[in-house]
């Protein structure tokens, strides 16, 4: 499975998380310790916040380590708050709409796990997608799906009543299939002012999301960028860590 990581607090360059660190997340991109997959090389992606009223994005095919271009990047952008991912695909093509993060307006939303037999509820999840909505459906994956239904559900509104609403209706659409296998889900969604970053699954083994508070940055990542875990915390499963003005909380998200 994919790799992520946010940040939010004071101005950084990119690279000072993407490159820098022992276990940055271009070195999880080839040497994955908590992933289920060791290698992401099906793609990356990068979405920072700045001054303008939308966020950069930038998005490629090519594996992490191997882009010149994001070197370059991380090395020149500054950010208060940026997301970035590498991609381990499950089955949906390797294609720059299929990189994470995805974008609607403000918003930015990135995603690690998978609905199982996702082939068998496709169609079914892909019609609970509004007319309105449909032509931000770029690509073909389970990820970009989900994140569509939150917005429908009311992300812009309350992202907790649209994370719970999404959840029970994926559970729904598997149920109805008969799919018994577990929906894996976590994420990290922002508005440029704040992170949310749920983790759930319907077994007792959710993807890892850990967090580090330090003076005035907060980084959220699917594994540490350290060797030394000490300093890092886990986000406790069937919970979303929301973190506003740098203050962190955790709401439930169990739909049983």
């Amino acid at each position: 499975m994919c790799r992520w990581l946010a940040y939010t607090g004071a101005l950084v360059y990119l690279e000072d998380f993407l490159f820098e660190p022992e276990n940055s997340l271009i070195e999880q991109s080839l040497h994955a310790r908590k992933g289920a997959t060791t290698t992401n090389g099906d793609g990356f992606g990068i979405g920072w916040y700045d001054e303008q009223d939308t966020p950069g994005l930038y998005r490629d095919i090519l594996p992490a380590w191997n882009d010149p271009n994001l070197k370059s990047l991380a090395q020149h952008i500054r950010s208060k708050m940026f997301l970035a991912h590498v991609r381990a695909s499950t089955g949906a093509s390797t294609t720059r709409y299929n990189s994470h993060p995805f974008q609607y307006g403000k918003w930015l939303f990135m995603h690690n796990g998978q609905i199982p037999d996702f082939d068998k509820i496709h169609r079914k999840l892909d019609i609970q997608i509004p007319d309105e909505l449909y032509p931000c459906k770029l690509g073909n994956t389970d990820s970009e799906i989900i994140f569509l239904m939150l917005v429908n559900n009311g992300l812009e509104n309350d992202v907790y009543a649209a994370v719970l609403k999404t959840i029970q209706d994926v559970e729904n659409a598997m149920k109805e299939a008969g799919i018994i296998e577990p929906f894996k889900f976590s994420a990290c969604i922002s508005d440029g002012k704040d992170l949310y970053a749920p983790r759930y699954s319907t077994d007792s083994k959710p993807p890892t999301v850990f967090y580090c508070e330090k003076e005035s940055r907060t980084v959220i990542a699917s594994e540490p960028l350290v060797m030394d875990e000490e300093n890092w915390s886990i986000v406790p499963s069937g919970t979303m860590l929301v973190i506003k003005e740098g203050v962190h909380d955790f709401v439930s998200i169990t739909t049983a």
